[in-house]
């Protein structure tokens, strides 16, 4: 715990240095509110006045603020060719094309007509460019229509507000916006028609979530509640520098008198959202244009490198190995060539030595051999990805239908990795279940309230055991809120379903609003607890309470009509005190002896069991006038005795002035209740709550109302909201009691957390409680059941006072805030009274158990990541068939030796030959703190090494950074390709690390979404992303990486074979127009669709035979072996694509280029039938692409043949083409040369699919067979599997469950029981 010596370490900036006293530092601090801005720190912040102000250093620092006007596009008219050629240059294959194109205008080095040589650079780089134009114009037309929107903002000259572009929009203006209307710019609120100072904003353009977030107008405002005037306003604010964090707003603002009050991210309106059901807000413009948090956040699609795609880069250096060494070879033979010849005829004298020479016919060479290089590779890999992910987005298997979504992808370039994941991390909340939370039991002061009913009734209709128990927590006096109640839970959905309240603690809170019941003396302070328990479950929350005709629902209550409802709040605690309460000897009979204080103070005291009766009302509230006269209503022997007895008819008087106006408001409180919560399970327990009488009606930044059993509305003053923070897994509200006036702070969170804050206790009560409500959470985790602890303290007023200076401090600072606000938290949060605990069931989604089952079958590890309790974990992970009866599970708590259980584990998993794949049987259980010694450096490798003889891994009670930790730990450490997924915020920082993440658009916002490589809705969806999807992509891209590396090589290496007969001369035996076109445009289409359409096995079989997905993680698609492979084909068939044609015409007389024309005709025969072969898929888009490939290239060189005279200067090509295809010959060399050329592949393929088939080629054989004999054959395969993993499979008999886990057996019997 941080304590007020660390305030100069958090607070630097604002404290001296040196070492002071707490009360020095205190001093120090109000001299510091009073003062002025630090010096060194003014570069840090910004300082903002209206626009009018005539503070010339405020206004010269306003106008030099970036104005509102936005721009995105990336280039003008004038720097859009230069820009783009600088950026497109950037790229390395561009680069070295360009370079080469350049370098065949230097004469001495020239291979062919320079204007050739520039054609494949130009012609890529000039698709590229006209797809950045067409983006960037689109973009400006966004642009435009966003700048010419209207809004309102005040001229002081015309002393109005006037309309204006948002693009003239500045900082320090004053903008006033209506309901609807979408937020110009990044806003402090000033004022707002609610009269609460309240305004709700609607944030799905900014991060997708639709439910609507409340904002509230800056505290201390004088003019809020009525008219703003904008000349009256002469406050100043200074807040941090423009950041993309669009949850932190840290900065205050200063009123007259030095007052300074703290900004939040509450007062902070975002541009881009859209103001909901509120009238009118006026604000004043601290950030525009691009400094605003949504242009800051703006960043575009996540880009990362694929795994395949470093491959690929690999093999492209060593394609430049192998071009170097092809042009030194030719380098090296020409200057031998060149030194055994003495001045022949046919070559023109020249004085260039053979060793000069040589260096020159090196770069010529390279201009010859540049095709080696693919340039079209690139270009064509991201159309593919392009087409890869339109048919992801659009697969119907993939779309809920519910949600109206389907997958989102949102990183453009590792759709491919999908299909190579060996490591799965899950979040469990919310990922593998529904987080649609149900209320299912309960525990207070120590006893359990099973609400064995309850599960039962979970469908939208409540029984008639439902309306009568509904009914009898509903008051005379608004009876009208049954139909409420009643119509609510007809409409609910499932994380509203009604609550049946148990019998037993119904019938002790019938004690509060039966006028003939009295509690018995030891059900005081168990009552007293119970009030304070559903208080604490119905104000501990940041619920916002809204109906279908109103914005937020805040019943209006007369000044009569409160004091009716405060007084039987007194009249009902009065029951609770008769002779049970006794009072000090030293009480003042004038003063209340404070019944009330007494059920609210703290569990510690003894006053928990008093027993003597209340001598006097409180007198907090003044009470109305006692009338004369018989009461016309019973009044309970409890009312009748004491200074109670003349107040009976007080009441009955305010209630008969005030009936016509409650009947007028009938048809309002009639009116449904809807709670918009931003946790599923802060919905869940506020229903819980609701069902029980204690309802939340309404909710303002000052104040929460709730209806108590027994009585009516209760205003309770809401003091300061703690919200809940990952690091102190809890939350908290300060309030002051409406009867007691006590500051009190309620107290939610992980029970692990509650449960160590309230050890302080001394008192045998309170700790035999927390031992009985141990044992309840302990048997709620073995259900499934997510566990909270509910808590509270009360404070005395100078602790109170004490504790507020400090917190108004750290909320006022704007450097370490967070850390000064967490301080302040954690000092608030001590020597807690423990109320209860609940238990919610999360039901698991449908179809999780098939896809971890379906997952793990595929060779995926899979690892848990979640925060809950160990023995909830294990539930979950039986019910989802993570963990099987069968399985051993290790498991340790004690941190202080988990180095020597690692290592011994370890030693033992290895000595019995558990093999480290999925046909283990242990599984491994750790909770946080065991993990924080795992990560530890010098026991990572052990760590690893237990892991890695594991089938899957659970981690409990694990922190945000753990997450990302583990996942990082795994990744670098192994050196495999691993998955994150989860739905929520605290799974940001694991999605982001793992080289593929996956967000669930689910119950907790979109944070996950906003940062993932992959957005579904549904676990079950990641089965089919994984392995169909992820399968396709992968192996798809990765032969046609391999085709394309195939045909280059084949086609560069004829004419390589060509220099042998030509001195190494840098000639070709064809013309430069078809060099140059015949991989760019004659062979590049068809690899393109095949990398797109191709399928090797088909989607139902993927899906039923799992075991396929192990190909991509193994990488056969493309080994290392792989690609040489086809390197060495590439060079055999083009020995046989040249040395054929070459024997066939010795001895003529042809010309060269006539040489020519057989052996490119057949090259092109050989690359595209030797796609044919590779094709696992034939369709008549594959047939139609190839014959086009075909006809294209011989209907272009007849008519280059027959038309052209000086293309290929200074050859002349006309009519060859035309007479080497008159003659048979021709066509008998291209037949015999494809034939032999392709022969081996075939044979090998053959052979191979014969003699020892691959999984995939089984399949593939399957898939021919009928339904009936595919059937039978995909039986036998998955029993041949199961087989083979059972003989596979050394179990370690030594090996049993940890002693820490005594209800494992339960567990095992109990699981799915709840989750079903």
């Amino acid at each position: 715990m941080l304590g007020i010596e660390n305030l100069p370490k958090l607070a630097g900036p604002f404290l001296k240095t040196e070492r002071k006293s707490p009360a020095a530092m205190i001093q120090q601090l109000e001299q510091d509110q009073g003062g002025g801005m630090a010096k060194d720190l003014a570069k840090n912040r910004r300082v903002v006045m209206p626009s009018w102000t005539e503070h010339e250093e405020i206004k010269e620092s306003q106008q030099s603020c970036t104005r509102n006007k936005v721009q995105t596009t990336k280039y003008t008219f004038l720097s859009f060719i230069p820009k783009n050629l600088f950026e497109q240059l950037h790229r390395f294959a561009n680069v070295y094309f360009a370079f080469l194109g350049a370098l065949n205008f230097v004469p001495i080095v020239n291979a062919f007509q320079p204007e050739i040589s520039i054609i494949p650079i130009v012609f890529v780089m000039s698709i590229t460019a006209v797809k950045d134009l067409w983006e960037d114009q689109r973009r400006r037309k966004s642009d435009q229509k966003v700048n010419n929107r209207l809004c309102e903002v005040y001229d002081r000259k015309q002393k109005q507000y006037v309309e204006r572009r948002w693009a003239e929009v500045c900082v320090g203006d004053l903008v006033r916006l209506s309901c609807n209307e979408i937020i110009p710019a990044d806003m402090v609120l000033l004022h707002s028609s609610d009269p609460n100072g309240v305004c709700h904003i609607e944030t799905a353009n900014l991060d997708g979530e639709t439910n609507l977030k409340q904002r509230q107008v800056v505290r201390d405002l004088q003019q809020q509640g009525s008219e703003f005037v904008p000349e009256n306003y002469s406050s100043h604010l200074e807040c941090e520098n423009p950041n993309n964090d669009l949850r932190r707003f840290r900065g205050f603002m200063e009123h007259p008198g030095k007052v300074r009050v703290g900004l939040h991210s509450e007062n902070l309106l975002l541009r881009s959202c859209t103001v909901r059901n509120t009238e009118t807000v006026i604000g004043i413009v601290v950030y525009a244009g691009h400094e605003t948090k949504a242009m800051q956040n703006n960043s575009g699609p996540r880009y990362k490198r694929s795994k395949l795609e470093r491959r690929l880069n690999m093999d492209v250096l060593w394609c430049v190995i192998l071009l170097l060494l092809m042009c030194l070879i030719a380098a090296v033979g020409h200057g031998f060539w060149l030194s055994g010849r003495q001045n022949p005829i046919y070559m023109i004298p020249d004085d260039t030595h053979p060793a000069l020479a040589a260096f020159y016919m090196f770069w010529t060479m390279i201009i010859v051999l540049q095709v080696l290089i693919p340039i079209s590779l690139y270009v064509s890999i991201e159309i593919v990805k392009l087409g890869q992910i339109y048919f992801i987005q659009n697969d119907l298997d993939l779309y809920n239908p519910v949600l109206d979504t389907g997958v989102q992808c949102r990183a453009l370039n590792i759709t491919e990795d999908l299909g190579q994941i060996q490591y799965l991390f899950s979040d469990k909340t919310g990922t593998l279940t529904e987080n649609r939370m149900l209320f299912r039991r309960c525990t207070v002061a120590g006893t359990e309230y099973p609400h064995h009913e309850n599960g039962q009734f979970t469908s939208q209709q409540p029984s008639k055991y439902t309306r009568l128990i509904l009914w009898r927590f509903l008051w005379n006096s608004t009876r009208s809120r049954a139909v409420a109640i009643l119509t609510h839970n007809q409409s609910t959905t499932h994380s509203e379903c009604a609550v049946v309240p148990d019998p037993q603690l119904q019938a002790r809170l019938n004690t509060l609003s039966s006028p003939m019941c009295s509690p018995l003396r030891q059900q005081a302070a168990e009552i007293s607890h119970i009030l304070d328990f559903f208080l604490a479950l119905t104000v501990c929350n940041t619920v916002v309470v809204s109906s279908p005709t109103q914005p937020r629902h805040v019943t209006g209550l007369s000044n009569g009509f409160s004091i009716i409802f405060q007084w039987e709040m007194k009249a009902m605690f009065q029951k609770l005190s008769l002779p049970r309460f006794p009072s000090s000897p030293s009480q003042n009979t004038d003063t209340p002896p404070s019944l009330t204080k007494k059920l609210f103070t703290r569990g510690r005291s003894a006053s928990y069991f008093p027993n003597n009766p209340l001598q006097t009302p409180i007198t907090t509230l003044q009470s109305p006038t006692a009338p004369s006269g018989t009461p016309t209503t019973p009044v309970t022997p409890a009312l009748s005795s004491g200074a109670w007895s003349e107040d009976v008819d007080d009441i009955q008087k305010a209630k008969d002035n005030s009936a016509d106006e409650s009947e007028s408001d009938d048809e309002d409180e009639a009116e449904e209740l809807l709670y918009e919560a931003e946790s599923p399970d802060e919905a869940a327990l506020v229903q819980a709550a609701k069902a029980y009488g204690c309802t939340l009606l309404g909710r303002s930044p000052e104040q929460v109302l709730v209806a108590v059993p027994g009585t009516g509305p209760l205003s309770i003053p809401l003091l300061h909201v703690l919200p809940f923070h990952s690091a102190r897994k809890r939350m908290s509200v300060v309030v002051r009691h409406p009867l007691t006036g006590e500051v009190v702070v309620y107290t939610k969170g992980a029970d692990n957390v509650i449960m160590e804050l309230a050890e302080a206790a001394e008192d045998g009560f309170c700790r035999e409680i927390m031992e009985r409500t141990q044992r309840h959470l302990d048997q709620y985790a073995r259900e499934g059941l997510r566990t909270l602890c509910v808590a509270k303290k009360v404070l005395e007023e100078q602790e109170y006072k004490t504790w507020l200076k400090r917190h108004e401090y750290a909320e006022t600072s704007i450097e370490n805030r967070e850390e000064l606000l967490l301080e302040s938290a954690e000092r608030l949060e001590t020597n807690l009274t423990l109320l209860g605990a609940t238990g919610i069931v999360d039901r698991l989604q449908e179809e999780v158990p098939e896809s971890i089952e379906a997952l793990q079958e595929a060779g995926i590890k899979v690892w848990v990541l979640t925060g809950d309790k160990q023995e909830t974990a294990i539930n979950i992970a039986f019910a989802c068939k993570l963990l099987r009866p069968t399985d051993h599970i290790l498991m340790t708590k004690a941190a202080d030796t988990w180095g020597n259980l690692l290592s011994n584990f370890g030693r033992q998993v290895t000595k019995e030959g558990v093999s480290e794949d999925d046909s283990s049987d242990c599984v491994l259980v750790i909770d946080g703190r065991t993990l924080d010694y795992a990560l530890q450096k010098e026991l990572q490798g052990s760590f690893l090494e237990l892991t890695c003889c594991c089938r899957s891994v659970i981690c409990c009670r694990s922190t945000p950074l753990q997450k990302s930790q583990v996942v990082r730990l795994v990744r670098d450490k192994l050196k495999v390709m691993t998955l994150a997924i989860g739905d929520g915020a605290n799974d940001v920082s694991m999605i982001q690390m793992a080289d593929v993440g996956i967000g669930i658009s689910g119950q907790e916002g979109m944070q996950a979404v906003m940062s993932s490589d992959f957005a579904i809705s549904r676990f079950k969806f990641l089965r089919k992303l994984i392995l169909v999807h992820g399968h396709w992509c992968y192996a798809r891209l990765a032969n046609m990486i391999l085709y394309f590396f195939y045909k280059n090589v084949m086609y560069v290496n004829l004419l390589f074979w060509y220099q042998f007969f030509c001195g190494f001369s840098g000639s070709t035996m064809t013309n430069s127009w078809v060099l140059i076109f015949f991989n760019l445009l004659f062979t590049s289409i068809p690899p393109i669709i095949y990398g797109m359409l191709d399928k090797d096995v088909s989607g139902e079989t993927l899906l039923d035979l799992p075991d396929l997905y192990k190909s991509g993680q193994n990488s056969q698609a493309y080994l290392p072996s792989t690609f040489w492979m086809n390197i060495l084909d590439a060079f055999y068939q083009s020995l046989v694509c040249f040395f054929i044609p070459y024997f066939a015409y010795a001895g003529s007389d042809i010309g060269v280029f006539s040489f020519g024309s057989p052996i490119n005709g057949s090259a092109l025969l050989i690359i595209l039938l030797h796609q044919l072969i590779e094709s696992r898929t034939v369709t008549w888009i594959h047939t139609a692409l190839l014959l086009f490939s075909a006809l294209f290239y011989y209907v272009f060189v007849l008519l280059f043949s027959l038309t052209c005279v000086t293309c290929n200067s200074p050859t002349n090509p006309l009519g060859i083409e035309t007479k080497m295809m008159s003659e048979p010959l021709y066509f008998l060399v291209c037949g015999l040369t494809t034939v032999l050329a392709l022969l081996p592949r075939i044979l090998c393929r053959a052979f191979c699919s014969t003699i020892c088939p691959s999984d995939l080629v089984r399949a593939q054989k399957m898939e021919r067979l009928s339904a009936q004999d595919y059937y039978m054959s995909l039986r036998q395969w998955k029993e041949n599997k199961a087989a083979q993993r059972l003989s596979s499979r050394h179990v370690p008999q030594n090996l049993s469950v940890n002693a820490d886990m005594p209800h494992l057996t339960e567990c095992i019997a109990e699981a799915g029981a709840v989750l079903s």
